[in-house]
């Protein structure tokens, strides 16, 4: 089966109240490891890929990678750029074979955020790729971006509705009190924002920052109007912990497969959870 944009799956899960998960691919391993827990699901679901992560693979081998576990599992997956920065980034994700783009441009104004985010959507939906857009600002750690929380702020939901009839957006990441990275505390979501938004719009709400969310919160957010949830942190824990444990139990070992089977395995165990969680399950 061929990459898809997320349209193939969003517009189900907001009908029937579930989520679909971005989880994102940052090295071989974590694309095998989300695509197995997927079949096993059989759940859709989005690699979600940052400016970063696509410095770091390269933009070829990403889009190879996906578009094998794609074939492989016959299951609908969108490869998706997450927080695209500029037009020229999502015009360069799309010519690779990216199915779905971000573009954030939270940090501008109202104004400048709906008049560059039309941008993308035009050119993307003419190649029946998928937009992303995002409003407000979410705290927390994403790459080398860092948003304290004192810079963070929440999205008001009549900019989140006008912004999405404006742009026409095929979903909507507005913050809502999650953050990227692990949580020190308890997170504080605005779980009212998500239903006002939700209601008012036919595209799904997207929750980032989904590590580390107390499941009680998720199911209350997916039932508010969140179709989308991202995923990243915790699948980075889960890995590094295995490592870490591999090597730490013997100083000796060399080879890489030997560490890397039981990380990828515990990313299996995380994106399995977070899958059921999101009840996403048997939906492909």
């Amino acid at each position: 089966m061929p990459l898809v944009s997320m349209n193939e799956f969003l517009p189900k899960a907001k009908a029937n109240k579930f989520a679909v998960g971005q989880f994102n691919m940052n090295n071989l391993e974590f694309a095998q490891a989300i695509v197995e827990a997927a079949m096993k699901e059989k759940s859709p679901f989005i690699y979600g890929v940052s400016e970063g992560a696509l410095k770091y693979m390269g933009i070829e081998f990403t889009v190879a990678i996906a578009k094998a576990a794609a074939e492989k599992s016959g299951l609908p997956i969108a490869l998706h750029l997450d927080h695209g920065s500029s037009f020229d980034v999502a015009m360069k994700c799309i010519r690779a074979g990216f199915s779905s783009v971000m573009f954030d441009g939270s940090h501008y104004t109202l104004e400048e955020n709906i008049r560059l985010t039309k941008e993308v959507v035009k050119a993307a939906r003419a190649m029946g790729v998928s937009v992303e857009g995002e409003l407000g600002t979410i705290g927390g750690v994403e790459d080398d971006i860092s948003v304290d929380e004192a810079n963070a702020s929440l999205a008001k939901p009549e900019e989140a509705i006008r912004f999405y009839e404006e742009t026409g957006v095929d979903c909507l990441a507005i913050a809502v009190g999650t953050a990227h990275g692990m949580y020190a505390g308890e997170p504080n979501i605005h779980f009212d924002i998500i239903e006002k938004v939700s209601a008012a719009i036919p595209v799904p709400v997207v929750l980032h920052g989904g590590s580390g969310v107390p499941d009680e919160d998720i199911r209350k957010a997916i039932q508010a109007g969140a179709g989308k949830i991202n995923v990243n942190t915790e699948n980075q824990v889960a890995c590094t912990n295995a490592i870490r444990e591999v090597l730490n139990k013997d100083s000796k070992v060399y080879d890489p497969r030997k560490y890397l089977t039981p990380a990828r395995n515990a990313m299996v165990e995380v994106v399995q959870e977070k899958i059921r969680l999101f009840g996403s399950s048997n939906q492909a």
